[in-house]
């Protein structure tokens, strides 16, 4: 497999996953998990805590390889190739593949060069293209007009929500196909969360294919298109956001829905 090089293709580009098999060490985190997940569309992981989402998410990226002891089985492909095939460099399939964490994590850095050091390491040393690369980012990320004036400014002095909004603009300038959030709310008020799952659904229309990791139901309603509902490292039940909430099939996902567990 090629190093990734190029920016998203209009269409967008999914992940497929078949009977994709994940351990640490002796422990069967992940079993036998199957689903394709959709570019232009927004999936959310649920499931009780322990369940495998978020190890899940961390598989598609490949951000469990910095954990020792860990390996995997089954395929899980990206632009039509397997992530995990020999010759594959994570770094270059981060760059596809983004990631925004529970914690808002930006640099000790102003808010331009927070977006602008993705781009500076792949090359980027123009300083008009740079300026169209943080302005379009941070607008994608809807924090240009809460900075446009103050790109100087630390960016650890920002509040939580535009941190997280900074992240998200720091991860867009290096045009993934794929941004996969870990309970990017979860440390947020109200109105920030609002503003965070706006800038998803308008990303996600982009072609971009976001997944979600969220223990908030009403959250996986308002924000997904799709659901999957993990538990003790199954992938349970899977299909639209709407058609899972409203009809679960498996017994499980029902309890879990009505509060039975979890």
């Amino acid at each position: 497999m090629t190093v990734y090089r190029h920016a998203p293709q209009n269409g967008g580009t999914g992940i497929h996953v078949e009977n994709f098999d994940f351990w640490y060490g002796d422990f069967h985190a992940l079993s036998g998990v199957s689903m394709d997940v959709a570019p232009n569309k927004i999936t959310a992981f649920i499931g009780p805590s322990g369940c495998g989402k978020s190890t899940f998410l961390r598989c598609m990226n490949r951000m469990n390889d910095l954990i020792e002891g860990t390996h995997t089985s089954g395929l899980m492909a990206f632009d039509g190739n397997d992530i995990y095939a020999d010759g594959v460099d994570p770094v270059d399939l981060r760059r596809r593949i983004g990631m925004i964490f529970q914690q808002p994590n930006p640099f000790p850095k102003s808010i331009y060069e927070n977006v602008a050091f993705g781009p500076r390491l792949l090359g980027v040393n123009s300083k008009s293209e740079l300026d169209g690369i943080v302005e379009e980012s941070l607008k994608r990320s809807n924090l240009w007009k809460e900075v446009a004036d103050q790109l100087d400014k630390n960016g650890l002095a920002l509040s939580g929500g535009q941190q997280q909004r900074l992240c998200i603009a720091r991860t867009l300038a290096m045009h993934p196909d794929v941004v996969l959030f870990d309970e990017p709310c979860s440390a947020l008020d109200p109105i920030s969360t609002f503003s965070v799952e706006e800038t998803i659904r308008e990303i996600a229309q982009t072609g971009i294919c976001a997944i979600i990791v969220t223990h908030n139901m009403e959250q996986a309603t308002r924000v997904s298109d799709r659901t999957a509902f993990f538990y003790v490292g199954d992938m349970v039940e899977t299909g639209p956001t709407k058609q899972i909430f409203s009809a679960p099939k498996d017994q499980r996902l029902q309890d879990y829905l009505t509060g039975r567990f979890g």
